[in-house]
Parts: C-alpha cells; structure tokens; sequence
C-alpha cells in the first residue's frame, strides 16, 4: 500500500511502508516405549522425526532418538538387610540426541533483496532516489544441529527418605553448529555465510542433596543444596585457520579473556625508566612515566606487544580468566514451629572472572572528557603529590578541596586513552557471590482462633528480597547484572539498572 507524501505544511515527504513475514511450520512425530519390572529394571525408548520449514529440501528433517536404562537397587533381594537405611539407591544411565533448528533469521538459506524509500544520499531530478542492494551470502545447505547427551546419574533415599539427594555428570556434543562465518577477503564485498561448521563439547555435573525431619519437641526443618559445573570447549571449527583470538579457537573452551601480565604501576619515574630498559611498552602507548602501568614480558623478546592476535602468535598474550560461571549453587532452609515458619533461600556462584573496560569502571577512557564517569571509588588512583583544587561554595566564598598524595593506589593516573587500561591480570575481576535472595517469616494462627471468625486460614508474614550479598566484586557492579546494560567500547558497562532489595508484609487468608 502507498501512504500519503504531504506532511501537514504541505512538504513533500519519503513515502513509508512497512510489513513483516515471520510464519514457519514444523511437521513432527514421535514414539516412546517403556519397560518396568517390579520396579527394579527401569527402560525407556524415544524416537521423533522433525521437519521444519525453515530449511531447505534435503535439509529439512531430522532423527532424534535417545534411550534411558535404571537400576533401582534398592529392590533387589540382597538389598533386604539395608532397606532399614537406605530405601531407594537408583543407578541411572542415559544417552540421546535432540536437534535446533533456531537460526539467526526466519529462513537463513535465501538471500534477500533489501530495498530503501527514498534514501539515497544523492539526489535525482531533485530528489532522492529509491535504492536496492543484495544481501549477504547464505548456505542452500544449512539445516539443524543435533546435540547428543550422555549421562550417568544416582539417586538415592536414606533413613526413611529424610535424606534424599542426586548426582548427575553428563558429557553434551553439538554436532553442526551453526557457527561464525569462515575468513573471507574484504574484496568479496559481501557478508561470507553461516552453516553447519562448528562442533562443540560440554562436560559437568551436578549435585542435590536434602535433609527433613521432625523433632520429638514439634520443630519440623528441612534443608536443601544444590551445586552444578560445566564448561564448553569447541572442538571443531574450520572457519579460523589462522587462529584468531577473536574467534572460536578448537580445543580452547569458550568466553576465555585473553590478556597481559602486569607487574604493578610504577611509584616513581625512575622505576618506570628502569622496567623500560629490559621491557619496551611503545605497542600500547608512548609517554610511560610514575602512575602507569608495567606490564610483564612473558616471550621475553623485550617488547610487549599481542603478536600476530592468534594461537601461533599471541606475544605476551595469555589466557588469564574466563567468565563462564562455575560451581552455581543454591541453599534453602525452612523452619516451622507450632505456627510459626522460617524460610531463607540463597543463590550464588562459586567461581566467575569479569573483565571491564567501561567508563563505568575505570573512570577515564578512550573518548575525552564527554566519556568520563567520576565515582567515589575512581578517587582512588594514583597521584605522585597532593592535588589542590578551588571552588567556590554555594555562598560564593573560595573553598580548598586537597586530595592527599597516593602511591599505593588501586587505579593508575587517569587517561583518556587505553594504554593503562589493556586486558591484564591486575584489574581481572573476582565475580562469584553469594546473595540472600529471599528471607521469609510468618505466622499461621490456629484453626480454633480463625475458625470463630469463620476462616479456614489466617496468615501472617514480612519477606525480604535480595537481603544481602557477599561478594569481593567491585561496588561498582552487581554479580547478577554486570552483563547487561549499555555497548560501551568493546565491553558492556555494567550499568543496568541494580537490584532492588524489597521488603515486603503481607496477610494470607483463606474462607
């Protein structure tokens, strides 16, 4: 449809028209098969077939079945004498592959003619012409990925079920991923595509164990953990022949930060002069004096520099963390007491490296003065003496702010440029936490007091959200939220809205 190109005075202006097409179809069907005897030998079969009309024909359908063998020991004859302390120990074993078939468009394997109203930027007879350009390469070939999951697991029950728990290690491969286009001369002129090139291996484990009971005073309790680990490691990728650090690298597991070594920063000019004469740092930057950053020579050729970028040749170049969260865990409680209940429940993270290079975090960066974000914790960086500033209050009478000498600062002296600030050892940041997630306490009246008013129920309670955390992150950022928010010079800021901690009252009632 064509819209009106008079505005409101009049003017001529760029026609519009939008629309959208976004329907797909999927064609599936599936079997399952199950064995059960005496509750002792546990088997299950599964089998679908798939078809998605996002690929093309001969690409379009895909097999998934998996399989899954138990043992429940716990119901074997020779397990009589232990039932009294252990009544269910169930051996798990399992294997299966499911299949993807989320890509990065709604129908990948076609190119598309991208059209323009209006928008050039040269005008004909007058007026700016309409335009049309191709897009970028795309493979007739892609189609799904399939990943295979085997696993082994154990579940057990102890003591009349009061103990109860899980382990569960399982190896996942990704087979056919869709990963990053292959390498491509910038004269083809178009984007290279994406298919089915990548593999990848995910190893882990996870662990849940619980504890409930009932005292012979009346106190029921119970408490409850769970701790998981994984890490994925691409194990096949042809598109990086070079081995580029900014692309998956076979055998390296992913989201690992590359960076330098650093010494320190240097308290004196002849302390920098002297690392200058063994070590030289012009790939980063010139004008080294007290205040900057020493870094450390890790090929000893006496330069340091990040090589050719690639596996063959990082320079002083290491891997120095890598922000996959591991050990993730969870711990509940719960209490309760002749009407009165306790439950806290908390969340964290065992282990997790951040890196960033945002204002947000160094104060001064690459960009001048419109880039700069003064915190109360950017005051901590170097200064060879005091630094006298003057102002005048808002009565108008000159005031003195001194900020004292620091030469055991945390930051180095603040630049707006990025040589202090490269990806190294000294400013990698510790992200695991601990946080109080909810905290809750309430009280259930007895029936005999609810019932006169003609409730069956009648409870009272003040709960409190994300009460408190442990964490040696910076205040700067929060554990859970240091991701997100706004692209600020190869890094997000970290500057997403906190989270909030809530309190909360409230009364439950039941008629």
């Amino acid at each position: 449809s064509l819209t009106n190109n008079l505005q409101g005075d009049g003017k001529e202006k760029a026609p519009t028209v939008s629309g959208s097409s976004n329907e797909w179809a999927i064609l599936g069907f599936f079997g399952r098969l199950n064995y059960d005897y005496k509750g002792r030998y546990l088997f299950e079969a599964n089998a679908r077939l798939d078809g998605s009309s996002r690929f093309r024909r001969g690409s379009r359908w895909t097999w998934s079945p998996s399989a899954s063998l138990g043992w429940n020991i716990a119901q074997e004859d020779f397990w009589e004498d232990f039932r009294g302390v252990s009544n269910m120990l169930k051996l798990r074993l399992s294997a299966g592959q499911l299949s993807n078939q989320n890509t990065y468009s709604w129908y990948p394997t076609y190119r598309t003619m991208n059209i323009g109203i209006q928008n050039g930027t040269w005008l004909q007879n007058n007026k700016r012409p309409n335009t049309s350009w191709v897009g970028d390469l795309v493979s007739t070939s892609l189609t799904w990925e399939q990943v295979r999951t085997y696993n082994v697991g154990l579940d057990w029950g102890f003591f009349n079920n009061r103990l109860t728990g899980s382990f569960d290690a399982f190896i996942r491969d990704t087979k056919g991923m869709v990963g990053p286009p292959v390498e491509v001369p910038n004269i083809l002129g178009l984007g290279a595509p994406q298919y089915n090139n990548c593999s990848l291996r995910t190893h882990g484990w996870e662990l849940q164990i619980g504890w409930r009971d009932v005292t012979s005073f009346g106190l029921s309790y119970g408490i409850s953990a769970n701790v998981s680990d994984a890490m994925s490691k691409v194990t096949e990728y042809p598109g990086n022949p070079t081995g580029n650090l900014s692309q998956y690298l076979p055998g390296h597991y992913l989201n690992e930060i590359w960076g330098q070594e650093t010494i320190g920063i240097a308290k004196t000019d002849e302390e920098m002069q002297q690392h200058l004469a063994t070590t030289q740092q012009w790939w980063y930057g010139n004008n080294w004096t007290a205040g900057d950053i020493m870094y450390k020579d890790m090929d000893g050729d006496g330069i340091i520099t990040w090589g050719d970028w690639n596996v063959s040749n990082p320079g002083d170049m290491h891997v120095i963390g890598n922000t996959t969260p591991r050990y993730m865990f969870g711990l509940d409680i719960n209490l309760a007491y002749k009407g009165f209940d306790f439950r806290a429940f908390f969340q964290g993270v065992g282990k997790r490296d951040f890196y960033s290079r945002s204002k947000t975090f160094w104060g001064t960066v690459s960009g001048g003065v419109w880039s700069t974000a003064g915190l109360q914790e950017h005051l901590d960086f170097f200064r060879a003496e005091d630094e006298v500033f003057a102002y005048k209050d808002k009565n108008g009478v000159d005031r003195t702010w001194v900020l004292p000498a620091n030469t055991d600062s945390y930051y180095p002296r603040p630049l707006f440029d990025w040589k202090n600030q490269e990806y190294q050892t000294r400013y990698l940041l510790d992200a695991s936490y601990l946080r109080c997630k909810n905290m809750q306490f309430g009280y259930t009246f007895p029936n005999k007091w609810t019932n006169v008013i003609g409730m069956n129920n009648l409870r009272v309670y003040v709960s409190a959200d994300n009460l408190f955390t442990l964490t040696k992150l910076t205040k700067l950022f929060d554990p859970e939220t240091m991701d997100g928010g706004s692209w600020d010079d190869r890094t997000y800021a970290g500057n997403s809205y906190p989270l909030a901690r809530t309190w909360s009252f409230g009364l439950s009632v039941s008629l």
